[in-house]
């Protein structure tokens, strides 16, 4: 199941809401800080890909004009996902104007730089595509005896590894004897 960061946005108010009613048990309370705790960790896991996403796009643009099919398609796909593009992009995409893709990229994310340029120049802010749940913590449990157990924090976040470490190098295998080394042995 996916959301949308918007319907996350609805959801943690939903929950939000949920945690300050007086009709709600401390069974549903529970689930329900579970569930933005979960909402929590899914969010920073989604940054944590899409920084990943982001620095292997910046690696395959850095590595043009050798790696123009990678680069196209990452950026198609971060695109769709959200993603703004810099003037690096421009620039690498109006390199590479001669290819037919790029050129339809180039078209769609100048589109995108000025719809962002002009929403900042009238004052309107780009929306956040993360935001955390902050309405839970010190809601109705902070004026409550500690009785029931609180949630673990969650861990600290990781570090984003590089493309080397989650997809290492393929060894190529030793080459084959020769057929006349196979025949004397």
């Amino acid at each position: 199941m996916a959301f949308s960061a918007d319907e996350l946005r609805v959801l943690k108010g939903a929950l939000a809401i949920a945690l300050k009613t007086d009709h709600a048990g401390a069974s549903e309370l529970q689930d329900c800080l579970r569930l933005a705790y979960s909402l929590d960790e899914a969010v920073r896991e989604s940054e944590r890909l899409r920084a990943f996403l982001l620095d292997d796009l910046a690696r395959y643009r850095q590595a043009l004009p050798g790696s123009t099919s990678g680069y196209l398609e990452l950026l198609a796909d971060a695109l769709a996902a959200g993603y703004r593009p810099v003037p690096d992009d421009l620039a690498a995409l109006r390199a590479l104007r001669g290819n037919p893709r790029a050129a339809a990229l180039l078209d769609r994310c100048r589109t995108l730089a000025e719809a962002s340029v002009r929403a900042k120049l009238s004052g309107r802010t780009v929306p956040v595509s993360r935001t955390r749940l902050l309405a839970l913590p010190g809601g109705r449990a902070a004026d409550e005896p500690a009785s029931r157990p609180q949630p673990a924090r969650p861990a600290p976040p990781r570090p984003v590894p590089t493309p080397a470490e989650v997809f290492p190098p393929k060894r190529r295998p030793a080459p084959d004897p020769s057929p006349q080394k196979r025949a004397a042995g």
